[in-house]
């Protein structure tokens, strides 16, 4: 997800959204980094019945307590985990609270005394696939690791949406700033003197809204994104 100007403000916020991704979990080896980009630590036959894969997989659904691998972007003391762990440091994370509302298996193949298991997942921001995979596999007593990964929607972005880096240098497909906010936050509609209030900072009364409202002021004018603390509407960001 790229913004420019303004919009950039937005992304941090836009990352927070739930996502999808197709992946592939090999069982039967885990590794350093839980992917196949570590080294191995333990291999076993993964002569898993598909009832048992169901059930780890069901365990793995719905509001879980997650430990994200050691070598995330998760800082520890000021520095990045997998910056501590390629320096030789053991880190262990504490375990965070995540959502998986989806984690389904579309297809299981072998490849020598390991299983490849295609997955779908739908998850709130936070989650780490790759855990996931080594979870699944602890749980199945073989091991496991991720082994392909793609992410097909963040939000309200499908992957269909998408550009590729050379189509965008030549053609690049962006929404507004109002379009953005529009799409992916709820809306409030101001008259004129409200707006102004906004442009300076100022807050507004709380309309009992769940996250971050996009404010819009006379004339569709982007004015803020906003979230309610208390009785009033604070600013989160603000583009006039």
């Amino acid at each position: 997800m790229v913004g420019v100007g303004r919009a950039t403000r937005l992304l941090g916020y836009l990352s927070a959204a739930d996502k999808d991704y197709d992946a592939v979990i090999r069982l039967g080896a885990a590794t350093t980094t839980d992917d196949a980009e570590g080294e191995v630590l333990s291999q076993a036959a993964a002569a898993v019945d598909p009832s048992d894969l169901a059930a780890a997989v069901g365990r793995l659904t719905g509001v879980i307590e997650q430990v994200p691998s050691s070598v995330s972007a998760i800082k520890v003391g000021g520095r990045r985990s997998y910056e501590r762990v390629r320096s030789g440091e053991a880190v262990e994370l504490p375990p965070r609270t995540v959502t998986v509302s989806r984690f389904e298996v579309l297809d299981v193949a072998a490849v020598g005394d390991c299983l490849d298991v295609a997955v779908t997942v739908t998850c709130s921001s936070g989650t780490y696939i790759r855990a996931l995979a080594r979870d699944l596999g602890a749980d199945l007593g073989v091991g496991g690791h991720l082994r392909q990964l793609r992410r097909t929607r963040s939000g309200t972005v499908s992957v269909t949406e998408c550009q590729d880096l050379d189509e965008f240098e030549r053609s690049p497909k962006l929404l507004s700033l109002g379009e953005a906010l529009d799409r992916n936050f709820a809306r409030l509609d101001v008259d004129a003197e409200s707006a102004a209030a906004v442009s300076h900072g100022r807050g507004l009364p709380a309309i009992g809204a769940a996250g971050p409202v996009a404010v819009f002021g006379p004339g569709d004018a982007a004015l803020a994104l906003m979230a309610e603390e208390g009785d009033r509407l604070k600013p989160l960001a603000v583009f006039v």
